[in-house]
């Protein structure tokens, strides 16, 4: 009798030790992380360090610099080009005074300098041109001669007539996409908080898996060491003795399972924090949650203004009506304008062709007029009309599924934050009764199957507290990701 007290006493101290320890998170492996990473401390140093946020940092970088450089063409452009020189030595015929023709050498060099500066008309889509321009030849041979010629200054227009206005277009798509790469960007780094967050209780789950099988392990070694005992004093069956080894065999192997499936997914964990793969890692959850309200209207709204999505279907829509523009203007009636009115003049040494300067004009306006196109004109509108249409009607699905997406997941958020409370709950609940159950059997009053389920219900109630906080926190960066604003602070996400 007293050798039994004592299996009891020591059973009983064995129990509770390893519920302190796991109230305590002292089953935990060894890491020797000095400091432990929090979830939020996590996604910052993802977005910071991590290949996939530096991957959109260089994606939107590379959209900036893009459309600084539309704008910056729309400015003056200033342009130097020339032939310094051009030489050619070759026979040629030449006709003589008697009307024969004879084989002369020849050797020409010719050279010229053109400086440009061009501006193009956002609002009608042509370009205004001032230029100055130096030209030079020399032949050696019969018939030598040195010439220059110069035109010291002229300006110029050309403008198409009936023609789709591409600089203003261009203007109106750049502003679309410019904006859409920023919204993306900003659902890029969402994107990349939602994917830290799945790691981090990949590491959170496996370390609580391990920490369970770890004391199943402990638990179950004491119960086939006190199950031995009771048979052979005859107190229970070989049946329950046999159930009892069966679960510390299970037991072990769960262990092992866990222990691996812990290393692969804080590996992953250090892959996407850009760690070294030995760095120590040690992860802390707050079962603490915030407690504000996602309004589902303000959700719609945001969502409506922020995603990239609706971004998307404003420069679709964009480019719809410019393929139409296009499609009636382009193979239609049209004309080009091109004038210019400046000075030149011409002599045999270069500063004479710069004195007594002569006006240089120039007009030309040339027609186009389509007379027999088999009917492609109006079938190329058609099809940009229809083009059109098919952009009005994604569009209005993609509106009513962002609105939906938007609702839903601010619901999502209010059901998950309940069923944290009630996880919580039931985890605290399945615990007690385990330790209940566990002294009940300590002292014969329940059988080993009982508490096998009592057992089985702590360790299913623990994995769905886990996977709760988890449901959570991805409905809270998922409602982020949706409508890009942070409920939280109640600010527009920059």
């Amino acid at each position: 009798m007293t050798a039994k007290t004592g299996a009891r006493r020591h059973a009983t101290r064995l129990f509770v030790l390893l519920n302190l320890c796991h109230l305590c998170n002292l089953w935990i492996p060894a890491l020797g992380a000095q400091e432990p990473i929090t979830l939020q401390r996590a996604i910052a140093v993802a977005l910071e360090n991590g290949d996939p946020a530096r991957a959109a940092v260089a994606t939107r970088d590379a959209a900036r610099f893009r459309h600084r450089a539309f704008f910056s063409r729309q400015l003056p452009q200033l342009s130097l080009n020339g032939v310094v020189p051009s030489y050619n030595r070759d026979i040629i015929e030449v006709v003589q005074p008697d009307g024969t023709t004879l084989f002369r050498p020849r050797d020409q060099t010719d050279a010229s300098l053109n400086m440009t500066m061009t501006q193009q008309l956002p609002f009608t889509g042509g370009s205004f041109f001032v230029n100055s321009r130096l030209s030079r030849v020399k032949v050696t041979g019969t018939n030598a001669f040195r010439s220059y010629s110069s035109t010291p200054f002229a300006v110029g227009l050309r403008q198409d007539i009936l023609r789709p206005n591409v600089a203003g277009w261009d203007r109106r798509e750049e502003a679309v996409r410019s904006d859409l790469s920023e919204r993306q960007f900003l659902e890029a780094r969402e994107d990349v908080a939602i994917q830290t967050v799945n790691l981090f209780f990949d590491v959170y789950a496996a370390r609580v898996a391990l920490q369970t099988a770890t004391r199943n392990a402990a638990v179950n070694d004491t119960l086939y060491t006190l199950n031995k005992g009771r048979y052979e004093v005859g107190r229970i069956g070989e049946n329950d003795l046999l159930q009892s080894e069966l679960a510390l065999l299970r037991s072990r192997t769960n262990h092992d399972g866990a222990r691996l499936e812990y290393d692969r997914a804080a590996a992953a964990l250090r892959m996407a924090l850009n760690l070294a793969i030995d760095a120590p890692l040690e992860v802390t959850i707050d079962a603490q949650v915030p407690t504000f309200e996602a309004d589902t209207a303000r959700a719609v709204s945001e969502a409506l203004k922020n995603r990239a999505a609706v971004s998307d279907v404003a420069l679709q829509d964009v480019q719809a009506r410019r393929r139409i523009t296009e499609a009636r203007l382009a193979q239609g009636i049209g004309a080009t304008l091109s004038a210019s009115y400046g000075y030149n003049a011409t002599g045999d040494e270069l500063s004479r062709a710069y004195h007594d300067l002569q006006e240089a004009r120039q007009f030309s306006l040339s027609l186009q007029f389509p007379l027999w196109q088999w009917g492609a004109r109006k079938e190329t509108v058609q099809a940009a009309e229809s083009d059109r249409d098919r952009v009005a009607s994604n569009a209005r699905t993609t509106i009513k599924q962002t609105t939906q997406e938007a609702h839903f997941a601010a619901l999502q958020l209010s059901q998950a934050r309940r069923g944290l409370g009630l996880s919580a709950k039931a985890d605290t609940v399945a615990q007690k009764r385990f330790e209940v159950a566990y002294n009940r059997y300590l002292i014969g009053r329940i059988t080993i199957d009982n508490l096998y389920i009592a057992q089985n219900e702590q360790d299913a109630a623990r994995t769905q507290f886990v996977q709760a906080l988890r449901s959570y926190w991805q409905a809270h960066y998922r409602l982020r990701r949706l409508t890009l604003y942070d409920f939280e602070a109640g600010t527009i996400i920059q």
